[in-house]
């Protein structure tokens, strides 16, 4: 009898402890000074660890200016981008900002307004001989688990995928152009601006090609958890401020190699 009371005991103390633990956590969240964005730390030039190990990328600018803006602190959360919505649901984070596609996750989260029109493309060896989605044919194709050109290949274009020997899933996209300049693998399939920032960081660049065809198109946001409308409103209300005075332009500036202010659609 004594046990079952003190199980009963430490049970309920348990049960308190983690109640207790989730209201100081709501009560953080509540306190407006702290913004906590969940980024893929290699998803450049959106989010990414520079030669220095420092976070750095457009949407992390555009997030630092929104904090400071509002009189709040950036916090940079890196994640595994395959459990970003664990992530999200548990309050670690506030939103998933890291060339973060809408299309096909319109009812999934509350979104911002897209502010990047994004594509997918693939990118070739230079001397490969491939010139188009034709050449790929029997040939293998690697891309990021859980990114917008997986779905889009499984999807939208399960025909072109069809043609490959092979499409293969890598946890990112440095491994994959790795696996590209040793001849692993025939093709890289990913954003656009991406697709510039790996080509553009390389020594030789002109090594690769992007093939002028697209998999697909597609719309950046802000995802936030659903039913947080207050905390997208700020930010929003905040990014059309820095898009009047010339803010998002300046920033996107810094990434001109990647093509971003071309598809920066935010004030146009």
């Amino acid at each position: 009898m004594v046990k079952k009371v003190l199980a009963v005991t430490l049970l309920l103390t348990m049960t308190c402890t983690l109640l207790l633990t989730g209201c100081k956590k709501e009560e953080k969240k509540e306190d407006d000074t702290t913004f906590a964005v969940g980024f893929d730390a290699s998803f450049p030039p959106y989010g990414y660890k520079d030669d220095n190990g420092e976070y750095v990328g457009f949407d992390l600018d555009l997030a630092e200016e929104v904090c400071k803006r509002n009189n709040w602190t950036l916090e940079k959360v890196p994640i595994n981008w395959d459990s970003k919505d664990m992530e999200l649901n548990s309050g670690t984070i506030d939103c998933i900002w890291n060339g973060f596609t809408i299309n096909g996750r319109e009812d999934d989260y509350t979104w911002s307004e897209p502010y990047v029109d994004n594509k997918q493309v693939i990118v070739v060896a230079k001397d490969s001989g491939i010139k188009d989605f034709a050449g790929l044919k029997d040939k293998v194709v690697e891309t990021q688990a859980d990114s917008s050109a997986l779905k889009a290949l499984q999807n939208d274009r399960n025909d072109l995928t069809a043609t490959f020997s092979k499409l293969t899933e890598v946890p990112e996209y440095n491994t994959a152009f790795m696996d590209l300049e040793s001849g692993a693998c025939d093709g890289v399939a990913l954003d656009i601006g991406v697709a510039l920032y790996q080509i553009n960081s390389r020594d030789k660049a002109d090594d690769f090609i992007v093939l002028d065809e697209e998999i697909s198109s597609e719309q950046y946001g802000i995802g936030f958890k659903k039913g947080n409308e207050e905390l997208r409103d700020k930010v929003w209300k905040t990014l059309l401020e820095m898009a009047e005075d010339g803010t998002v332009a300046k920033i996107a500036e810094k990434y001109s190699d990647s093509g971003v202010p071309g598809a920066v659609s935010l004030g146009k």
